[in-house]
Formats: C-alpha cells, structure tokens, sequence
C-alpha cells in the first residue's frame, strides 16, 4: 500500500483552480443572495427579459432536469452526500492536472458543485432563475453555477478533442523549483 504525500493532495496547478472555484462559488452565493433576498424573485413570479428569456423562481429538489428528486431530509443528505463525493474527486484531480487549461476548467466545476451543494445542505433543494424558451419549448431552468458546470464540462471536451485549441497542448505549469505560483 503506497503512503498519501502531500502530491496526492496539492499540485502545481491546485492553487490557480481552487481560487477559480472559489471565485466561482462566490459569484454564485452573491447572485442567488441577490435574486432571493433583494429582487424578490418569488414575489416578481415570472419576469420577461426577451422574447426567450425569463427570470423566475425555482427550487430543484432533485439533479439535472429534476431527476432524481429528493423530498425528504435522507434524499437531500443522499443528494449531497453523492455531490460531496464528487467534489472530493475532482480536487484529487486538480492535484494531479499538467496543463492551466484542465485546471481552469476542474475550477469551474467545482465552483458550481460547491454552489449547488450549498444550497441543497442550506436550504434542501437548488435554487435556479434563467429559463430559455423558443416556440413554446422551454429549456431546464438553471443558475450561475450550472453555467460554471457546463463551462468546465466543455473546456475538458475541447481539451480531450482538440488539444491545441485552448492551449492545451503545451505543459505551462509554474516553476516548481523556485515555488513560483501559476500566474
């Protein structure tokens, strides 16, 4: 059995996507604050922005397009448990990551788990505001930190596919040897 070291937990990439996650989850917090407490989302109902765009209010009790529903308090622990787990998986991940890009994008996802996770411990569903429609079909209702997701989701699909693409193809890491940090 190999023994944990401080690699396993940390790389040279660790710092630049845990501030993108952070930054992430801030941004999320401050904007659901916002939305619920200082717009009044709930008593507004519906808002229109554009012919395909609204502003509503939305409590997800379950995963992506409301599968998985949880309606009592062990769905919810179960629920948060699983996005925990996750989030733990991907910081391992981050530990481990060669390229600026993979970490920008482990970032973002865990900026968003870490968003959806806390509203799922702190109030027991996810809330959600943007909601898309065109000819009558309405699109899933979502929030910032499904956009850091999807984000992060695609950044890793472009680095897989194309690696050149974002940048990816080269290892920019920071000089570990003079403990420099990512810029």
């Amino acid at each position: 059995m190999t023994s944990l070291n401080r690699e396993t937990f940390w790389g040279p990439w660790s710092l630049y996507g845990s501030l993108i996650g952070l930054a992430g989850f801030a941004v999320d917090r401050l904007h659901k604050w916002w939305m619920i407490n200082i717009y009044d989302i709930a008593a507004r109902g519906r808002v229109e922005v554009t012919s395909f765009f609204d502003l509503v209010m939305a409590w997800n009790q379950g995963v992506s397009y409301g599968l998985f529903e949880a309606q009592t308090a062990l769905g919810v622990a179960i629920l948060a448990g699983f996005a925990i787990a996750v989030i733990i998986g991907l910081s391992l991940w981050l530990a481990r990551v060669e390229y600026k890009v993979t970490a920008l994008a482990i970032g973002l996802i865990l900026g968003g788990a870490l968003g959806n996770v806390y509203d799922r411990i702190f109030y027991g569903a996810v809330a959600d505001f943007f909601s898309f429609h065109a000819f009558g079909f309405y699109w899933y209702i979502f929030n910032i930190a499904d956009v850091w997701i999807a984000l992060g989701v695609m950044f890793i699909i472009l680095e897989s596919v194309w690696p050149g693409l974002v940048g990816a193809g080269k290892k920019d890491s920071p000089d570990e040897k003079s403990g420099g940090t990512p810029a």
